[in-house]
């Protein structure tokens, strides 16, 4: 199956190799590796093992000590730092741990902001940004600010933020590592379902085991090296279960949403909801107040 993939990332011979005092630490130690078009890979690893060195080498954040960085035909080992600037601004997008939102705008604003930097009007990025806010299935929350939103909402915000820029590839950093484990595999069936719809190369470092298989492939790594690469294969039992789980968590967070409401009229001590065009109103009205508090 590979072998009809275009590869989108090829690593060759890479070290980085830091000074301390007269020794050398090898935090990449020879890494060879390729990755395709549409694939969601999890590099593994304990903690000091060398993983988030390599996605900062990948990411353009960092540059090698030796080695090859082939990204869509271009060479990030031989671009200046202008142009390695350059290349995240167009070709990559970026999951955090701690989401990196601003508090202070709402979730179309947040999701918007990338594209102001590449100049889009105002009206089309803010277009864009309700479509993939949609995608991952936040149109009720909008206009909520960021600190006014669940973890969970949070992280489905930073993945449509990177997302809105149409990357070529996404990175992802412990995406999951503030989230409890129901809200965890909420988060991990919506990237596998975007690599599936949007034909997405996403890679994760972890150091879950368990979170990793979810990927296509795992690249586990361990004193600089990659000692194993494995593939993990997901019948359509698999994406089936997901899907079904993804769709529960959409049904839960409606119906909480219809529980608020009825909490703020109970607060406001209004009567039963009104039927017809007037109760579509007045629950408007309750869902607007939900989004102002």
């Amino acid at each position: 199956m590979q072998n009809t993939k275009k590869p989108i990332i090829q690593v060759r011979n890479l070290y980085k190799i830091y000074k301390v005092g007269t020794n050398k630490v090898y935090a990449l130690n020879g890494v060879d590796f390729t990755i395709f078009k549409g694939e969601f890979c999890a590099i593994v690893g304990p903690s000091g093992s060398g993983k988030s060195t390599l996605l900062n080498m990948l990411a353009g954040l960092e540059k090698p000590s030796k080695g090859e960085i082939v990204i869509a035909g271009k060479h990030l080992e031989k671009m200046t730092e202008n142009q390695l600037v350059g290349f995240r601004r167009e070709h990559v997008g970026f999951i955090f741990q701690s989401y990196n939102l601003i508090k202070t705008l709402n979730a179309v604003e947040n999701v918007a902001l990338p594209l102001s930097f590449r100049g889009v009007p105002k009206k089309v990025r803010n277009e864009k940004a309700k479509k993939y806010l949609k995608l991952v299935g936040l149109e009720k929350q909008m206009k909520h600010m960021a600190n006014a939103m669940s973890g969970g909402q949070q992280q489905r915000v930073g993945i449509a933020r990177a997302l809105v820029l149409k990357p070529k590839i996404i990175f992802a950093d412990e995406p999951t590592g503030n989230l409890d484990s129901k809200t965890t595999m909420e988060v991990l069936a919506l990237m596998r379902r975007i690599v599936r719809e949007q034909s997405q190369t996403l890679i994760m470092v972890t150091h879950d085991n368990h979170l990793a298989s979810y990927a296509d492939r795992q690249f586990h790594i361990v004193d600089g090296k990659i000692y194993k690469i494995e593939e993990c294969h997901h019948d359509e039992r698999d994406e089936e279960e997901l899907a079904v789980f993804s769709a529960k968590i959409h049904e839960e967070a409606a119906q909480k949403d219809k529980e608020n409401v009825l909490t703020v009229r109970k607060v406001r001590g209004d009567g039963p909801p009104e039927t017809g065009t007037a109760g579509i109103i007045s629950e408007k009205a309750d869902i607007r107040d939900l989004e102002e508090q």
